[in-house]
This record gives structure tokens, C-alpha cells and sequence, in this order.
């Protein structure tokens, strides 16, 4: 009996252990992206959170513009991270991240759209340092600096977070959309329009990022937090 016992369980043991080993692989994937980050661009983060904890201590006459500097240190920071963490990649370039543009999109909610916007282009151009993908000077406006400047935009619907992110998301998309016709046509199939090919890409893309940040912001908890935070700004005279 233990001669027909044993293959059995080896069997099964070798499938339990390569089933650890894929698992350890997918999640591996997940963060490997991370380790792209270069030293220069963890320095400005390191200082942005340190400008944020500074701000944070200080007691100043300006204190509600400081704490808005202090947001934007943060969220920019926590956006970047979260955008080197892929749950999965499209095979058209781009990828799913959990709700990176979210940090970004409740800035926005918080402290209005000029604050929003500015916040975007800086971390637009965090974006450009660390991963530059250069074909010309209206291009990466495009798709860097203005794209994510867009997601500004949510600070449009301060009242309403979830048409805030919508509007942001097709800003992005429509600066990246643009992008695509003009810059990316040789990407299109033979004989697809390069619109349609944009239009599909991007809004495949920006699309399913700006769903999982509308589905992260529906939940109670994160809904209750933010709604605390922003009446909290209210009341101390922040207008953005």
C-alpha cells in the first residue's frame, strides 16, 4: 500500500510546492516594476516627504497653503509608488495599478482644480524624469505634462468625487488620445483609422485606471475619510 501511497503524495507535494512557487512569481511581477525607480527619482521623493513632514510641524499664519503642500507632497509620492506596481499588463503597453491616478484625483477633490492641475503637471514630470519617452516637444506635453495635468480637473466637480474622476480620466485620455493619432499613427493595424486605434488603446487603458479609482473612491470607508478631510479644509478657509 505505501508503494502506491508514496508516488501519490509526492505528487501532490511537488504540485503544492509549484503552485507556492508560481504564486511567489505573480506577486514578484506585481512589484518588480519597482525596482526600476532610479536613485534620482527617490531622491525627490525622500524630499518631498520631508518637505511634507516639515510642513506638517510647522505653525504658521499660512498654515492652511502649507498643508496644501503638504497633500501634494504626499499624494504625489503615494501616486508614483502605486504606478510601479502593476496587477496587470495590457499587450498594447500600459497597465492596471491599484488606483494610482486616485491620489492625484482626490488632491483635486480636496483643493480645487488650480491646485489639481498644478499637482498633475508635477507629477507628470516626475514621470518624464524616470521613465522619458521622447519623440517631440509636443508629444511629451502630451503625454506627460498635460495628460496628467488633466486629471486636475476633478477639482472642477468638488462636490461630487466620482463625476470629478470621470471628467479627470477622459482629460488624461483625450491628451493621450491626441498623442496617439498624431505621434503613434505607424502603431495602428493595416488598415485601421490611427483614431480608432487611439480611441481603443487609451480608452481601453486610461479607461480601466479611471474605473478601479471609481470603484476604490465608492467604497464607505474611503468615502467617509475624504469627506472628513476635505470638511476639515473647509472649515480652516481653504476655497483652492
Amino acid at each position: 500500500m505505501t508503494a502506491f501511497l508514496l508516488p501519490a503524495l509526492r505528487t501532490q507535494v511537488g504540485k503544492g510546492a509549484g503552485e507556492e512557487v508560481s504564486n511567489l512569481e505573480t506577486v514578484t511581477a506585481i512589484f518588480e516594476d519597482l525596482s526600476e525607480i532610479t536613485a534620482t527619482t527617490w531622491y525627490i521623493l525622500c524630499g518631498l516627504l520631508t518637505l511634507s513632514v516639515i510642513g506638517l510641524a510647522a505653525k504658521s499664519k499660512a498654515r492652511v497653503n502649507v498643508q496644501a503642500l503638504v497633500y501634494a507632497g504626499l499624494l504625489i509620492s503615494i501616486a508614483f509608488v502605486l504606478s510601479y506596481i502593476r496587477l496587470y499588463r495590457w499587450p498594447q503597453g500600459g497597465s492596471i495599478t491599484p488606483a494610482s491616478m486616485l491620489p492625484l484625483f482626490v488632491y483635486a477633490y480636496i483643493f480645487g482644480p488650480r491646485a489639481g492641475i498644478t499637482a498633475g503637471a508635477a507629477y507628470g514630470l516626475l514621470q518624464l524624469i524616470q521613465d522619458p519617452y521622447i519623440l517631440h516637444p509636443v508629444q511629451v506635453l502630451l503625454d506627460y505634462i498635460i495628460a496628467f495635468a488633466a486629471l486636475g480637473l476633478a477639482g472642477f466637480a468638488r462636490h461630487n468625487l466620482s463625476l470629478g474622476i470621470l471628467l479627470g480620466g477622459f482629460g488624461r485620455f483625450f491628451s493621450s488620445f491626441l498623442s496617439g493619432v498624431i505621434f503613434f499613427a505607424s502603431y495602428a493595424p493595416e488598415g485601421m483609422s490611427p483614431i480608432v486605434y487611439s480611441l481603443l488603446v487609451n480608452g481601453l487603458i486610461i479607461g480601466t485606471e479611471t474605473l478601479v479609482c471609481l470603484a476604490v473612491s465608492l467604497v464607505p470607508q474611503v468615502r467617509h475619510m475624504l469627506a472628513t478631510v476635505k470638511s476639515g479644509m473647509t472649515a480652516k478657509g481653504y476655497q483652492g
